[in-house]
């Protein structure tokens, strides 16, 4: 499913995942999201995650079972994803001990093989088991080049007072404001204007 679908998908039903960063490790920090009543964990069980996974690209539709442990692991990845990043985001030190952890027992194995489709040798990552650290080992891989090779200060926070989203402003101009204009964008700049009628 595209950029577009996932939209829309979630236009419709807004427990949905959230695919608004623009970046595997983002979208991964924006599966927690909302505050107070609003608040949302799309990771409730091993099989949310698992669908996460899918849904993100990360996996092939075809993978049967999750893999026990892949909620706790998906947590504490996520939640050493989000430190990194504000802390990075700060200029300041972070312990990345589960970003690499998940990089040392996950790291598939990468084989040179012969493809007949575009005739042409190719390089198949293959992951090494189905334990959960070999689930999340592309996005512990996103968290790194993220980290590593994006200008932070084009990491943001969605500006509407209660949206927790990130996402990586990728726009010409660098002025995004807005996790989506359909999601927030909209809805603040509708609330702006009541304020200004109200002022007058």
């Amino acid at each position: 499913m595209g950029y577009i679908g996932r939209m829309l998908e979630t236009a419709k039903n807004p427990k949905a995942p959230l695919f608004v960063g623009d970046d595997l490790a983002l979208d991964f920090i924006n599966s927690e999201f909302g505050v107070g009543a609003a608040h949302h964990d799309c990771f409730v069980d091993d099989e949310a995650v698992l669908a996460w996974l899918k849904l993100a690209g990360v996996l092939p539709e075809d993978v049967g079972a999750a893999p026990k442990g892949l909620k706790t692991l998906a947590l504490r990845l996520r939640d050493n994803a989000r430190s990194l990043v504000h802390a990075a985001k700060q200029e300041g030190a972070s312990d990345a001990s589960v970003v690499n952890q998940v990089l040392q027992a996950g790291r598939a194995s990468k084989e040179l093989r012969w493809d007949d489709a575009s005739a042409s040798f190719k390089v198949v990552r293959q992951r090494r088991r189905d334990d959960a650290a070999s689930f999340l080992e592309p996005v512990a891989q996103a968290v790194v080049r993220l980290l590593t090779d994006t200008q932070l200060e084009l990491v943001r926070q969605c500006e509407a007072h209660d949206c927790t989203l990130m996402f990586h402003d990728k726009t010409k101009s660098h002025r995004r404001r807005w996790c989506s204009m359909a999601l927030c964008g909209n809805r603040m700049k509708v609330a702006a204007f009541r304020s200004r009628r109200k002022g007058e």
